[in-house]
């Protein structure tokens, strides 16, 4: 049985993906920082298996990890965001930013890393953002962040490849979680309307493409767009 490990589990993206492999009959685990009645329902509705960590704690991944042991696919869906101004986004913000969203992705593949060495193979797949292939006005600390995770996705595929691992990265766009839950139904609505696929996306449309790059022996280094065409 396959050990697949979720980071951000607990809701949106992550729980999605949490249910996806639950279902195929993949050993899961998820990280979570703070929604514990989240993470039990997700528990409860798929047996997989929740730990409390905030992966911005290299500590503490490192622990969680050793728990674990031995992973086959690594999934990165912790992330945080922020909207407002460049002039506006306090520093304490943007550290934050890049601890959760970059930095967790660093401590989390270095805490994986031995076992897929020694397994000789591996299946790394990250989650950046539309805005992060683009930029986003009034959300460029976030923009900058998921920028970073597909820079280190490329570098990570390159530095990997030859020990059996294969990273790739997702790059949702208009996904309807808790990150959309400030923005107007107006607004949502006009977003869906400007794109191709005439709706915005739902977690379980990423989760679907997360299992595709977990199979897809032959594809390393990809981002791979969910986002219904909005940016092409």
């Amino acid at each position: 049985m396959a050990t697949t490990v979720i980071t951000g589990g607990s809701r949106g993206i992550g729980a999605a993906a949490v249910e996806r492999f639950s279902r195929q009959g993949d050993r899961v685990w998820f990280l979570y920082e703070k929604e514990h009645a989240a993470a039990q329902d997700v528990a409860a509705r798929t047996g997989a298996i929740p730990l409390c960590c905030d992966v911005a704690d290299g500590r503490a991944v490192q622990a969680a990890f050793a728990e674990i042991g031995a992973v086959d696919t690594l999934i990165l869906c912790a992330g945080v965001c922020h909207y407002g101004l460049l002039q506006d986004t306090p520093e304490a913000v943007w550290d934050r930013l890049f601890d959760v969203n970059v930095k967790g992705i660093y401590h989390c593949v270095r805490a994986a890393m031995p076992a897929f060495l020694r397994q000789h193979r591996g299946n790394i797949i990250t989650v950046s953002s539309m805005w992060g292939q683009v930029g986003a006005s009034c959300e460029a600390a976030y923009s900058a962040s998921k920028g970073a995770v597909i820079a280190l996705t490329k570098a990570l595929a390159k530095e990997l490849g030859s020990s059996g691992i294969r990273v790739n990265c997702v790059a949702p766009g208009v996904i309807l979680t808790d990150m959309c839950a400030a923005v107007s139904p107006e607004t949502l609505a006009e977003l869906a309307r400007e794109t191709p696929a005439g709706r915005n996306g739902a977690p379980e449309d990423v989760a679907a493409a997360m299992a595709y790059l977990s199979q897809a022996e032959f594809v390393t280094g990809e981002i791979l767009a969910v986002n219904g065409g909005y940016v092409i």
